[in-house]
């Protein structure tokens, strides 16, 4: 599997900045974009008008399996781990003339050979090499996820929600920043591990997980049907996600390559804080640094620390290539 690390960012946030909001160099990026692509910018007028990418549910249509029409397949195996299928994402960026891509990131993506574009294509269609880490490092302490109810932040594939699916999570939330790589990326990803007969049942029962084993067939709706699906910035999901009744409430966060940014630190910080139940876990996987860009472990941890509400422990360390981590946030114990 191949990883690249491309980025078309304009300005490198400064560390005394950390936590300011970067509206004027955003637009102005916009309106830079706008004018290489008109008919991009036509579809991005609610980031354009607003500064944020607004947040959406997507349900999942009725007849879904058009959404795995035209696509090539690959899976991912490790030890333990079940396997977890995924589109191939060269296939999908070169189809882009036959998807819905309202937002242009397919094609901006291969005309601008980079990664990301920053508020405007955050990187989603690539798998990561930090979230494979963090799949090796819950296949070695044998995570399970019976009766959890899970949310994979930044998604992009959503390898880490299916892992938790098919591990017999009560309920698992995909959220990532394009509604393109939620509708031609996840959802897809999701349909195609949602019928395999190594989905756990949720509650662990045997009997019943005996008798999905002897039911293939079943239907890939009773897989989506504990899933939800979300596009947009962080402020606004969690806007989004706290006006429903009751608003949700996650045993664990997955985030994978999300902290590259000092200028996203305050709404993923504040999406932690509102979402996660009190004995719950976050379970971020990063590099030490992101050149080019500004971020990574370090100047997360020091504005953790700043604003005093969890604790950060260390669970793995990669040092080949660019040193990698995988750490665990939990609430700090208040006397």
């Amino acid at each position: 599997m191949a990883f690249s690390f491309n980025f078309d960012v304009e300005v490198e946030t400064d560390p005394s900045l950390l936590g300011a909001a970067e509206e004027k160099p955003k637009l102005e990026k916009e309106v830079l974009q706008e004018d290489k692509n008109n008919e991009a910018g036509k579809h991005q007028d609610s980031r354009m008008e607003t500064g944020v990418k607004k947040a959406k549910e997507h349900i999942p249509p009725q007849d879904c399996e058009h959404l795995l029409e035209n696509t090539v397949t690959e899976t991912f195996s490790l030890g333990t781990l079940p396997p977890i299928h995924y589109l191939n994402e060269s296939v999908l960026e070169q189809t882009a003339s036959e998807r819905a891509d309202r937002e242009m990131i397919l094609s901006q993506n291969i005309g601008s050979h980079s990664d990301l574009i920053s508020g405007v294509y955050e990187g989603g269609l690539h798998i990561w090499e930090c979230t494979i880490d963090l799949l090796e490092y819950l296949e070695s302490v044998g995570e399970t996820f019976s009766g959890k109810r899970v949310l994979d932040l930044g998604c992009g594939a959503g390898l880490l929600g299916i892992l938790a699916l098919k591990r017999g999570a009560k309920e698992v939330h995909f959220q990532d920043y394009n509604s393109t790589v939620i509708e031609e990326l996840t959802m897809p990803n999701v349909l195609l591990n949602c019928d395999d007969d190594d989905v756990d049942d949720e509650e662990g029962d045997s009997d019943s997980a005996a008798s999905k084993k002897k039911s293939p067939e079943l239907p890939p709706q009773a897989g989506l049907a504990k899933c939800r699906f979300f596009s947009g910035e962080w402020t606004s999901f969690l806007s989004l996600v706290l006006s429903s009744d009751p608003p949700p409430q996650y045993d664990l966060i997955f985030t994978s390559e999300t902290i590259y940014n000092t200028a996203y630190y305050p709404s993923l910080h504040e999406v932690f804080l509102q979402l996660l139940v009190p004995a719950g876990l976050v379970y971020l996987a990063t590099k030490a640094h992101y050149f080019g860009v500004g971020g990574g472990l370090h100047l997360f941890e020091s504005f953790v620390e700043q604003k005093d509400v969890f604790n950060i422990k260390s669970l793995k360390e990669v040092e080949e290539g660019l040193k990698r981590h995988v750490v665990a946030l939990s609430f700090k114990k208040r006397d």
